[in-house]
């Protein structure tokens, strides 16, 4: 159990601080995965330890997993990273039988997630919900007005509300972040 807990802290701290943190930057957020990794990975070591029926911990299992999602507003990406860190609690709780095995594990998906979620991947590529003041009845003038608000080119929009008596529109937009332009002069 030790050897497990010990790939553990390294899977989580990597994860949490060395990828997580460093790119979003949510303090809320990677306390969470720190806690749910570690619950996670006591529960499953005392599983091993006590021999309980596997549907008390695989009960046990779901009911963890959902607590924190269920009770704020987080994106898909953070998801993911929420899934990535029960998925280290559950395998390094059962390192003391395949050390190895875990070890490997550990390595795979740390590396998926670093280049999944790598900003050069798909660092220009951002989502936003824009409410704008103003309802345009053409789609290509509401294209135009986003671009021209956002300085980026639009790949997608969906309308997701509009509001003729305030003269209001809320629509969700995937949109693509020109590169900076290179000047002369050196900075």
């Amino acid at each position: 159990m030790a050897t497990g807990l010990v790939m553990d802290i390294a899977a989580i701290v990597a994860l949490a601080y060395g990828l997580y943190y460093r790119r979003h930057h949510r303090r809320d957020l990677l306390f969470a995965y720190v806690a749910l990794n570690v619950g996670i990975f006591a529960v499953v070591s005392l599983l091993l330890v006590q021999r309980v029926d596997i549907a008390v911990g695989f009960g046990l299992f779901g009911v963890l997993s959902i607590i924190r999602l269920r009770s704020s507003e987080i994106t898909q990406q953070e998801i993911a990273y929420y899934f990535i860190a029960i998925v280290l609690g559950l395998v390094n709780g059962l390192a003391g039988a395949w050390p190895l095995t875990a070890l490997l594990l550990n390595g795979v998906l740390l590396a998926i997630m670093y280049v999944a979620d790598h900003p050069r991947l798909l660092g220009r590529t951002r989502q936003q919900v824009v409410t704008l003041d103003v309802v345009h009845a053409d789609p290509d003038l509401l294209r135009a007005d986003l671009e021209s608000r956002l300085r980026a080119r639009v790949l997608h929009h969906v309308v997701t509300q509009v509001d003729y008596v305030r003269d209001v529109t809320v629509v969700d937009v995937r949109y693509a972040v020109t590169a900076p332009k290179a000047t002369g002069a050196p900075r």
